[in-house]
């Protein structure tokens, strides 16, 4: 017999919302949570930089279950954590789960119907068995960001930092500060640092597309007053998906349009003397990145007092004062933050094993972007690209119950994706498409791959995966159940012994 039913590895958005549809979809089950960290929280406990804050309203990043009730709905960092820390307590979910647990390896046996899970905590390993798997350990690796090798880097003699750890003690009131990255994090920290720093340059290579808009919803405000929290909150997160869903689609039927409108507003937010089409213009459509998101133009606010400056330009090097650029001129720097993105992880760096075999997961094709070919018991959350990620983490939470309870249904303990004979010629594709950004492009050849048809394509489309991931039949033709439990299967083989 197997130490849980479910194994469910981190305790961050995902994990928590998985322990949670699992109490409530499949009561009777035992699960645990894995977590390598001190705390709960995942993302929003590990990343501590100034300013730190959703980039995704909190009705569509909030759980579907437990609405979101502060007035702000681009929230920080904290009030994330306060929620999440909520939503664990108002559920009985801490006793679940383990900490310091970082899950290395697991290894299905289809003799034993299980997942033997290894788990290394204070240089000592240890090993626990499930029937299933959840990877709920998000699609970065926590223990290091990326940073580009640049020339110098030894020569520089002021202090480096990456906004994946920040130092609780790092002090740059009245310090010149260099921010390179042009991305979500670079314009939450530019701002949140011109406060009390004597200089912020952000450095940019190229322009990113942003949008301003305030991080109170009046809408969702005025609907909690009015409605029952239920209801208001429903009625937000569906107006919220609808308009990210518009957003979105509409940059990919009239981008030029959509680039127009979203150069405009930053023109009329910096005025005409501001240079928009360098430093604001990116030579990419809209949505081949994410957009950024920046709250009441904050970052405008601080370009137009002349506390913030933007550069574009290539870096030449490091210098023992700062950042050369390749136009020779020299940005002096007593910090400099490396805010150049994330190292993607797949499955958290664990190694996976089916009957001893290693897996190779770009020989593997996605189902529904949740679970791969071959590999038993096993279901991945990766979230949206394009919208919330709690919105695809919700409908994978829900998809594994069904599953879970599906088999029990069937009187079976197993279920692998397989491909159908009519799906062996389907073309194959990266497992993100039509997204250029660079810490996707990196490592895409890494990851699994998926088809052009369903159930193997990783849609990225919320309003579509509500229907063939909540709503289509399970019993698909790729989904294959069985075999019979292991007591059955001794029943029925002394049966035809006797017989």
């Amino acid at each position: 017999m197997s130490d849980f039913d479910v194994v469910i590895v981190g305790a961050g958005i995902s994990g928590i919302g998985s322990a949670y549809h699992l109490k409530t979809l499949c009561p009777g089950k035992t699960y645990t949570i894995l977590e390598s960290r001190e705390d709960l929280g995942g993302t929003w406990d590990l990343f501590r930089y100034p300013g730190i804050r959703s980039d995704s309203d909190m009705h569509t990043l909030g759980y579907s279950f437990k609405p979101w009730r502060a007035a702000k709905s681009i929230a920080d960092g904290p009030a994330i954590r306060e929620y999440l820390h909520e939503t664990v307590a108002e559920n009985d979910i801490r006793r679940h789960i383990q900490f310091n647990q970082t899950v290395t390896a697991a290894d299905w046996s289809s003799d034993d119907q299980q997942w033997t899970v290894t788990a290394e905590t204070d240089s000592q390993s240890r090993t626990l068995t499930c029937n299933m798997l959840l990877m709920c350990s998000g699609y970065y690796n926590y223990a290091e960001g990326y940073t580009p090798e640049f020339e110098g880097m030894h020569d520089y003699q002021g202090t480096v930092v990456h906004p994946q750890h920040w130092p609780e003690d790092l002090d740059y009131a009245g310090k010149k500060v260099v921010v390179i990255g042009s991305g979500a994090t670079a314009m939450t920290l530019v701002p949140a640092m011109a406060d009390q720093a004597a200089s912020v340059t952000m450095l940019q290579r190229s322009p990113t597309y942003v949008v301003s808009r305030p991080d109170q919803d009046k809408i969702a405000n005025t609907l909690r007053k009015i409605l029952p929290e239920n209801w208001a909150y429903a009625v937000t997160r569906f107006k919220n998906t609808q308009m990210q869903n518009f957003i979105y689609k509409r940059s990919r039927t009239a981008p030029e349009k959509m680039k127009t409108q979203l150069v405009g507003m930053v023109k009329q937010a910096l005025g005409p003397d501001y240079d928009v089409d360098k430093h604001f213009t990116p030579s990419y459509n809209p949505w081949d990145q994410r957009l950024c998101l920046i709250p009441n133009a904050d970052l405008f606010e601080s370009i137009n007092s002349g506390k913030t400056t933007v550069v574009t330009e290539q870096i030449e090097r490091l210098t023992a004062e700062g950042v050369q650029l390749k136009n020779g001129d020299v940005l002096p720097a007593d910090i400099l933050v490396t805010a150049t993105g994330l190292n993607l992880q797949l499955l958290g760096g664990a190694q996976f094993s089916v009957d001893g075999k290693p897996v190779n997961f770009p020989e593997t094709v996605t189902y529904k972007g949740m679970m791969y070919s071959d590999i038993p018991n096993l279901v991945q959350t990766f979230g949206y690209v394009n919208a919330s990620w709690t919105l695809r983490a919700d409908l994978t939470a829900e998809f594994a119950c069904r599953v879970i309870n599906h088999m029990d249904e069937r009187g079976v303990t197993q279920v692998t994706p397989v491909l159908r004979e009519e799906d062996k010629d389907m073309q194959l594709g990266p497992w993100i498409e039509d997204f250029s950004a660079g810490y996707m492009s990196r490592v895409m050849h890494l990851f699994p791959k998926q088809g052009d048809r369903d159930p193997w394509r990783n849609t990225q489309d919320y309003q579509l995966d509500k229907k063939i991931i909540r709503k289509a039949a399970l019993e698909d033709g790729a989904l294959q159940f069985g075999p019979q439990p292991r007591a059955r299967q001794e029943d029925n083989q002394q049966a035809r012994s006797a017989a």
